[in-house]
């Protein structure tokens, strides 16, 4: 065979679009699904009604979208090379409109479970496509503002999901809160058709590791990482319900958890083309960045589930108040992430890190003081300061966590990134929740045993109780039980309160106990990642 001389030149990506447009054409699926994460919890009594389903049975709509996106995210980059990073987010946005769709029209909790898993099934590659887009748009100078914007994505949309499901399920019929999905979603469509376009380098890299990746199809390794999976997302949603342990079938999830993953390990590192890239741990930033973001999520996730319980269970808050008394956080959030996005390569990003986790963790104990005479001005207090420690902390995170990365990786680590926050969150809310029923119990047992007439403000209260009742004319027998359920009902309150503040106390620990992990976290020397990260400008390949 002759030589021939084939030169292959992968310019710098050409991009027709402004970089703000392409961020602002991604972040609309992502944010939707953020949004959707949290918006039904708001509308579950609604729902369940309208079904016909019991109390436990409707929780499988929450289930179900967290497994369907679980199941995909980790695979975000194996179908990106089979198909594209634009069409694979279009395709789970597209699926995301249409499961929407479908479950506005739902007619029975089955049909509501399947259409809240297409969902989820479209949710999943939403978030890790939108950060390799992000990476691979933005100069490296500006992958700080990049990564805020993404932060923002997935912090915003949690939060802002109870306020606006609360405003939905107020004034509209719960349909509308998959319903609002559908014309936001079609013009994010089109925008990422109009405006996003893969750069070249990443399409030439893609197309070359489709080619090995087809021939070598890991069909086992995605069947043991589903099944871990979607036991463990079980065993984290459905524990508390069967007592955790106490529970044969959560014993038996368990462990078909640990063989399956540990298959998926042993078959990923074997494999001549691995769907998930594991070896990308060994890259100490990377993996330690990345345990870092799955326990901060723990932690926010769980302060976003116990914070409006608490409001709405001891303080009397309406679902919307809470939500409004919430908000404040995402706007200091937004502000903050913009500031810190556009400082951020002046400063250590360890040092940013740190500064913020000590932020929220202050936060967090402020929130632990809180008691059944609290307002709206003190979880707005607690809540702002954790808004700037968490954009401070974000930011950094986000944005170095992948600088060692090489381009045409990216969707493999924000698959694997995606993958470990949610999983983090969901690991967060079972602890905190289990933790919170338990320690209410705890704290109203140890209160009872001082209960007694014989201690004066004992005596003093249940006199005045029953003095209350028996001057509306209720009899004094009925008085006397009606003032002791009056007492040990504030008993019981208290010791929510309690249990709640030991959370918030528990959480502040937990922040504390993985800032040593932001050691980790430093930013590479200038002139390697613009190696690392800069597109090959001229290959030749004699054949």
């Amino acid at each position: 065979m002759s030589a021939a001389a084939l030169t292959l030149v992968a310019s710098p990506p050409r991009r027709k679009s402004n970089k703000w447009i392409v961020a602002l054409s991604v972040t609309f699926g992502t944010l939707m699904g953020a949004i959707d994460s949290s918006i039904v919890n708001v509308g579950l009594s609604q729902i369940r009604s309208s079904v016909g389903a019991t109390v436990q049975e409707i929780t499988w709509i929450s289930t179900g979208f967290a497994v369907a996106m679980v199941m995909v995210m980790p695979l975000t980059a194996f179908f990106g090379r089979l198909f594209g990073q634009k069409k694979v987010y279009m395709a789970c946005l597209a699926l995301f409109i249409i499961g929407s769709a479908l479950c506005g029209v739902a007619w029975n909790l089955p049909s509501l479970i399947v259409f809240r898993m297409l969902q989820g099934f479209g949710a999943g590659a939403l978030q890790p496509t939108e950060q390799a887009i992000l990476r691979q748009t933005f100069p490296l100078k500006e992958q700080g503002t990049a990564m805020a914007l993404f932060a923002m994505a997935v912090m915003v949309g949690p939060a802002l999901g109870p306020t606006l499901g609360g405003a939905i399920i107020d004034n509209f019929h719960w349909s509308w809160i998959f319903f609002i999905n559908i014309p936001v979603g079609i013009l994010g469509f089109v925008m990422v058709w109009r405006f996003v376009e893969e750069p070249e380098d990443i399409r030439l890299a893609m197309r070359a590791e489709a080619v090995k990746q087809r021939k070598n199809m890991d069909w086992l390794g995605i069947a043991f990482l589903w099944t871990a999976l979607i036991a463990l997302q079980y065993v984290l949603e459905e524990g508390q319900s069967q007592d955790w342990f106490q529970s044969e079938k959560i014993i038996l999830l368990t462990m078909l958890v640990a063989f399956a993953a540990v298959a998926f390990v042993i078959r990923e590192l074997s494999a001549p083309a691995p769907a998930v890239n594991l070896r990308l741990f060994l890259d100490p930033v990377f993996s330690s960045g990345t345990v870092v973001s799955a326990s901060v999520m723990a932690v926010m996730m769980s302060g976003m589930f116990l914070l409006p319980l608490f409001m709405q269970e001891l303080l009397g808050f309406t679902a919307m108040q809470s939500g409004l008394a919430m908000m404040p956080r995402t706007l200091v959030m937004f502000v903050t992430m913009l500031v810190i996005g556009r400082i951020y390569n002046r400063f250590h990003p360890a040092l940013l890190g740190m500064l913020g986790l000590a932020l929220t963790a202050l936060g967090q104990f402020w929130l632990s003081t809180m008691n059944l005479d609290s307002n709206a001005s003190h979880v707005v207090a607690g809540i702002c300061l954790q808004g700037v420690g968490m954009a401070m902390m974000l930011v950094p995170l986000q944005t170095v966590v992948l600088s060692n990365i090489p381009r045409h990786r990216l969707s493999d680590a924000t698959g694997l990134s995606s993958l470990l926050r949610q999983i983090g969150g969901s690991m967060g809310l079972a602890v905190f929740a289990t933790r919170l029923s338990s320690g209410g119990v705890l704290a109203r047992e140890a209160m009872k045993a001082h209960l007694v007439e014989q201690r004066p403000e004992v005596f003093n209260r249940l006199l005045a109780v029953q003095a209350g009742a028996i001057a509306r004319g209720v009899d004094p027998a009925v008085a006397k039980q009606l003032s002791i359920a009056s007492m040990y009902g504030l008993v019981a309150r208290q010791g929510m309160v309690i249990a709640f503040d030991q959370m918030f106390v528990l959480g502040a620990l937990l922040f504390a106990v993985v800032a040593p992990l932001f050691l980790f976290v430093r930013r590479p020397a200038s002139s390697t990642a613009d190696l690392r990260n800069a597109p090959p400008q001229h290959v030749d390949v004699e054949v």
